[in-house]
């Protein structure tokens, strides 16, 4: 076994040494492997990229959650019949909580409004086109609300719809410099609220979705409140409806909810329905089908490149042998098994495939630099280990049959070779 290993290890030597003698042949011969594993791997990076970038642009609408609306969302659809939707009756506060009581299948049920274009100030500071958020208490564990300083909202500040509220990181810098702002009393559009809370900071995202960063997060009942004091109706609520992780493709609580609802707006049975389920997944699933096809784009483009690259030390290869084969006989005839030659010849043609990946990886994470906030180009670890195996599998197949060649060369005609 020691012996076997040993003559691995020479074999291994030897390899090296040819490579280091032909410099230039091992340099051209790989830039077809350099290209193939840059044009895969490039694009494996920049397709994960972008789809992390997506999934963080929306991670505000939450995972495995079901809303509850008027209009459907339409993802790829050229054909959206949007005067059907009109005349459907909004979600209500007394919706939300029929369902969170009679819901079995949900872990969480949250209600929420958006308004927009509010005035903020603290004592001479002042923000103008702040975006408010009313949410009922379950709606951190819908939604994605990662909290810097402070707490979250208390049942009874949120059943009682008290004038606490939470603030994003950016409106904070801009109210309060460096100074903590919890605890403290804003005004917004004249009504005093206490800042219990101050968001962590998500900065700008690829799509330009709305973030965090510049929203007041108050109780449902307390933005109910402030508009009908202000004399401005208009709060259009929506129901999001979070379920299990076993729930698989939330089929058992679509259809709950859907019953839940139809039951409540006193639906008969062959009458449509009056509102939407719309599901974050549906947007997924149309990323994904986006995602695949760029991907075996990726793989298709690397491909070709990879078999010219997979030719080419195929053919230095066998130019190898040839111009090796007196060394060969001469070490058959001292006693190398055929196996040592096989190593050899097969471990100079994986070295050529790997080096020519690792270059390959190393132009790929030289995209890094390209790299913007919004879009971070980052080389993970499954695509390295990606481009190294696909790499040596493709010097196997290219050293594999000139290596079977070389070991089966008869020593006594290999020695009188010129």
């Amino acid at each position: 076994m020691l012996f076997a290993i040993k003559q691995v290890y020479e074999s291994l030597i030897f390899a090296l040494s040819a490579l280091k003698e032909n410099l230039l042949r091992t340099i051209l011969s790989l830039l077809g492997v350099t290209i193939g594993i840059f044009a895969i791997i490039g694009v494996l990076t920049m397709v994960d990229t972008l789809n992390g970038s997506i999934r963080s642009s929306l991670s505000f609408i939450g995972s495995k959650v079901i809303y509850v609306d008027v209009f459907p969302w339409s993802f790829g659809n050229s054909e959206y019949p949007w005067w059907k939707y009109f005349r459907r009756p909004n979600p209500t506060y007394a919706e939300y909580k029929f369902l969170e009581e009679k819901l079995t299948q949900a872990s969480a049920v949250s209600v929420f409004a958006v308004r927009g274009n509010l005035n903020v100030k603290y004592k001479s500071s002042s923000a103008k086109g702040v975006f408010m958020q009313g949410v009922s208490y379950a709606h951190n564990k819908v939604a994605d609300l990662r909290i810097e300083k402070g707490r979250y909202f208390t049942i009874q500040e949120s059943d009682n719809g008290k004038n606490t509220l939470l603030i994003g990181a950016t409106l904070a810098t801009d109210l309060f410099g460096s100074a903590d702002p919890v605890g403290e009393n804003i005004k917004i559009n004249n009504t005093p609220y206490t800042i219990i809370g101050v968001l962590k900071k998500q900065g700008d995202n690829l799509l330009g979705a709305p973030t965090t960063d510049n929203l007041c997060v108050v109780p449902f009942k307390s933005m109910l409140k402030l508009f009908i004091s202000n004399k401005r109706r208009g709060v259009r609520p929506q129901i999001a409806v979070k379920g299990y992780d076993s729930d698989e493709g939330l089929q058992e609580l679509e259809n709950e909810v859907r019953g839940v609802v139809r039951a409540y707006r006193g639906l008969k049975p062959l009458q449509e329905d009056n509102f939407a389920l719309n599901r974050p997944e549906a947007f997924f699933e149309f990323l994904d089908g986006i995602i695949g096809a760029l991907k075996v784009a990726g793989w298709l483009i690397g491909s070709f490149s990879m078999l010219v690259g997979g030719f080419g030390i195929a053919n230095i290869m066998f130019v190898s042998v040839k111009e090796r084969t007196n060394l060969i006989g001469i070490q058959k005839s001292l006693g190398a098994r055929n196996y040592f030659i096989l190593f050899q010849f097969l471990f100079e043609a994986i070295f050529l495939s790997v080096i020519g990946g690792l270059a390959g990886l190393l132009l790929v994470s030289s995209l890094g630099l390209l790299s913007t906030e919004t879009f971070v180009i980052s080389l993970n670890s499954t695509n390295i280990a990606i481009g190294l195996i696909v790499s040596s599998v493709i010097g196997i197949l290219a050293g594999i049959i000139p290596a079977i060649s070389a070991s089966r060369l008869d020593p006594v005609i290999a020695i009188r070779a010129k």
